[in-house]
């Protein structure tokens, strides 16, 4: 029994030895090779294990859509849906939208109903500004008020946040509802004290009208 054990183990040890010699001999490639296909091999039993069925339900849904074109018919028939609403588009310039009261547009300068301008110079609406787009210069008078003699403002600059409007103590600088004011040269954008006084001359109407609805929220 002993001669028989020792030859068993014997047997075994030659062949670890023989397999770690046939290791030792095989290049980096083909192990490299064997290490990668065992990988692979590894992967796709686990992906094979994590696909789920489809059911017959879904094929025979999926092969309809196919078959009957069910797609491009709910495409036609959406086309035709919008087809047939109302116009929505307007044709300017001839058709105008709605503008709100609270539209800020062209800048303007407004008197008092006597013809004298509101503008008291406090140049608040100069501070207020956060493109320094305004400059004033001011002076008093011989009856002792406080009036400008320079009001201008770079419209290249104004981000028209509304904030000189609602600086003024006086609503004497207001944003119109006026947006057509497209120029070709840079220069025409420098608004000057006779410009802004002119366009609140223009939409006196309009912006009084605006002021007093909007009287509730300011």
């Amino acid at each position: 029994a002993r001669a028989t054990m020792s030859v068993m183990l014997a047997s075994v040890a030659s062949r670890r030895s023989a397999l770690v010699l046939a290791t030792s001999k095989t290049s980096p490639a083909c192990l490299s090779f064997i290490v990668g296909r065992s990988m692979s091999t590894a992967q796709e039993r686990k992906d094979q294990d994590n696909i789920l069925p489809t059911s017959w339900t879904v094929i025979l849904d999926r092969s309809s859509q196919i078959f009957f074109l069910t797609e491009i018919w709910r495409a036609i028939w959406l086309a035709g849906e919008v087809a047939m609403k109302p116009k929505v588009t307007i044709n300017y310039p001839y058709e105008k939208g709605y503008l709100s009261p609270r539209f800020r547009g062209e800048h303007a300068l407004r008197r008092y109903p006597s013809g004298d301008e509101r503008c008291i110079a406090c140049k608040l609406c100069e501070a207020a500004c956060p493109a320094q787009a305004i400059t004033i210069d001011a002076e008093e008078r011989e009856d002792g008020a406080r009036r400008t003699t320079r009001y201008d403002i770079d419209m290249t600059k104004c981000i028209y946040c509304g904030y000189c409007q609602e600086a003024c103590p006086v609503d004497a600088i207001v944003e119109t509802q006026n947006f057509e004011f497209a120029t070709e040269t840079h220069e025409e954008l420098l608004y000057d004290k006779e410009k802004l006084l002119s366009n609140g001359d223009k939409w006196e109407t309009q912006i009084a009208k605006n002021l007093l609805s909007e009287h509730l929220y300011r």
